[in-house]
């Protein structure tokens, strides 16, 4: 169970005595391709564990890790206000992996996420330059952070315009700059090609979602292209169609938004009574919460390939995405049913070409459910007017 953390130990090891040649910096699993926060943190916990050999405190700290990634999403969830409290038990006490992930494995993944889901909570407090910074963090210690990196874009565009939105995307470079800059001044090309290196190939052995193709297929460029393709389409399809709520163009975000039209229809009892019919009403929080984790999840469904890992990178945000548009009472058990049949695909090992199909067909249900259950409402038709006004006005407010 220690494999990845004698690795990580390994890999912080060089560091610790002075080796900043990022190419130089190996363990037992291989070269360490990772960011430079990622040293930083394991070196924290290399020292704090006794270099590395206190695997017990290990655990007790990613134990508390845990704790702190549930209180983090559970403050999102509160935000949105948009899941029923029963499904906070399956995410706390169902999940076998994603203890094992945590606690038994002590995955750099799970430190991620923690930071992550902070940067999300400062997002909705409206903390927009605190949270890039914390966002940039979470990304130097592994790069599937930028899965949210388009929503995140989005969500910047969306409030601040092409301009306002520059230093935002300022901080988070510049935070890669400080944390990689001992790197960078010894081998700058050999950081980035590691930390960054996004052609990695992997081994058809630990694909949980793509064990049904031959292993031909699976490392084939073409292959991987399309993927990349398919990935690129779902974006530009939800950006413009889903996340995307404004009458105006998509290109009126990257105005000033002093600058758009906001058209507002009137505020009577029939505009009130068609809003609460709308299928999928968000507030500002739920909004930010769609955009990033709807973001997050396209680049899941769209992997070259997952390892058992990579369960965290979107089990936390399972919940929302399925609880995000109206349900009915009698439709809730289906969608559990969905969480425990992903839940029980990830828990297949190794994986079958039954278990990585099935995963498939769970994460394109979810997302036919987010792009029909997320469908903008109809052009909305001036209402009679009513012959008490007054009154109405008085009511709706």
């Amino acid at each position: 169970t220690e494999i990845d953390w004698k690795a990580y130990m390994q890999e912080v090891e060089g560091f610790a005595n002075g080796t900043l040649d990022y190419t130089r910096l190996k363990g037992d699993t291989g070269p360490l391709v990772y960011p430079a926060g990622f040293v930083y943190i394991f070196l924290g916990l290399y020292y704090a564990t006794g270099r590395g050999t206190d695997i017990r405190l290990a655990q007790y700290l990613f134990a508390g890790l845990y704790l702190l990634n549930l209180l983090l999403v559970f403050r999102i969830y509160c935000r949105t206000n948009k899941v029923p409290p029963y499904v906070f038990f399956f995410m706390c006490c169902a999940s076998y992996r994603i203890h094992s992930i945590f606690v038994l494995r002590l995955f750099n993944d799970p430190v991620a996420m923690a930071i992550l889901f902070l940067a999300i909570n400062l997002f909705l407090e409206e903390r927009w330059s605190w949270g890039c910074l914390l966002f940039s963090l979470a990304v130097s210690v592994k790069m599937n952070i930028l899965l949210f990196a388009p929503g995140l874009l989005f969500l910047l565009l969306q409030r601040f315009g092409l301009l306002g939105s520059i230093p935002k995307l300022c901080i988070c470079a510049l935070l890669q700059v400080i944390l990689g800059l001992p790197f960078l001044l010894v081998n700058p090309v050999g950081y980035l090609t590691r930390s960054f290196d996004l052609g990695r190939q992997f081994q058809f052995r630990w694909t949980v979602n793509w064990r049904f193709l031959p292993e031909e297929v699976f490392q084939n460029r073409a292959f991987h292209t399309t993927l990349l393709l398919a990935h690129l389409a779902g974006l530009g399809l939800f950006a413009l169609h889903r996340w995307h709520r404004s009458k105006e163009s998509i290109l009126a975000l990257l105005k000033d938004p002093a600058e758009r039209k906001h058209p507002s229809p009137p505020l009577t009892v029939n505009n009130i009574l068609w809003q609460a019919s709308c299928v999928c009403p968000l507030n500002a929080s739920a909004q930010i919460v769609f955009v990033l984790f709807s973001s997050n999840f396209l680049g899941v469904c769209c992997s070259r390939s997952l390892h058992y890992q990579f369960y965290v990178w979107y089990f936390h945000t399972l919940p929302y995405l399925l609880w995000c548009t109206p349900t009915a009472k009698l439709a809730h058990m289906p969608k559990v049913l969905l969480l425990g049949m992903i839940e029980l695909c990830w828990n297949t090992y190794p994986s079958t070409v039954c278990s990585s199909l099935s995963l498939h067909i769970c994460h394109g249900l979810v997302l036919l459910q987010l792009w029909y259950g997320t469908a903008p409402p109809l052009t909305l038709h001036t209402p009679p007017t009513s012959r008490r006004p007054a009154a109405i006005s008085k009511k709706a407010q």
